[in-house]
C-alpha cells in the first residue's frame, strides 16, 4: 500500500515520534513493506514513519533507489552516536517537495537502532548514507532540515509554503 507524503505544516512531522516497543510482528513487517512502496513510489532514498503520518521511530532507506535489495535499511528507534567530517550537499524532503538547499552535515556517521525484530545493530555510513541517516533521524525527534539552513532561507521558503498553501497548491 503506498501511503501519501505529510507535507510540511502537519504537526506529526514536528513533534518526537513515539518509541517502538514491539517488534517482529505481522503487522511491523507489512507497515515496513509499505513504507519501502510509498518511499519508491515518491522517489526518495528514505522516508521516515512521521512522514506517512505516523508517529513512530520507524525509517526505511535506500541509496540504491530500489537497484540492489542489499542497499535496503530498516532503522527503528536510532540514535546517532558518531559523526565524523563535514560534507556541504543539496537536500530535499518529500515532505517539502519542490525545495532543496544546501545543507551541511557530517561525512561519516554511526547509527545505533534496532531491526525488525527488536535486536541493536550499529551501523556506519559515509557520503550519502551518513546524510540519509541523519536526515531520517531527525524526522523521528521531530526535526526538519530546514533547520540546518540560515533563518534567512528557512523564512524565505516558509513564505513560499503559505502562499502555495493559500493558494491550494500545498496539499
Amino acid at each position: 500500500m503506498v501511503y501519501p507524503i505529510v507535507k510540511f505544516g502537519d504537526p506529526v512531522l514536528e513533534n518526537e515520534a513515539a518509541t517502538v516497543t514491539e517488534f517482529d510482528t505481522p503487522e511491523l513487517h507489512k507497515f515496513i513493506e509499505d513504507m519501502f512502496e510509498s518511499m519508491y513510489a515518491a522517489k526518495g532514498v528514505g522516508l521516515a514513519a512521521p512522514q506517512i503520518g505516523v508517529g513512530k521511530k520507524i525509517a526505511v532507506i535506500d541509496t540504491s533507489n530500489g537497484e540492489d535489495p542489499e542497499a535496503k535499511l530498516v532503522i527503528i528507534n536510532p540514535k546517532i552516536v558518531n559523526v565524523e567530517g563535514k560534507q556541504d550537499g543539496e537536500e530535499g524532503c518529500l515532505s517539502i517537495p519542490g525545495f532543496r538547499e544546501q545543507v551541511r552535515r557530517g561525512k561519516r556517521v554511526t547509527v545505533r537502532a534496532q531491526n525488525l525484530k527488536g535486536e541493536a545493530f550499529d551501523q556506519t555510513g559515509e557520503d550519502l548514507l551518513a546524510r540519509a541517516f541523519q536526515h531520517e533521524t531527525d524526522h523521528l525527534y521531530g526535526r526538519l532540515y530546514i533547520t540546518h539552513i540560515s533563518a534567512l532561507k528557512r523564512d524565505l521558503m516558509k513564505r513560499k509554503i503559505k502562499k502555495l498553501q493559500r493558494a491550494g497548491d500545498w496539499k
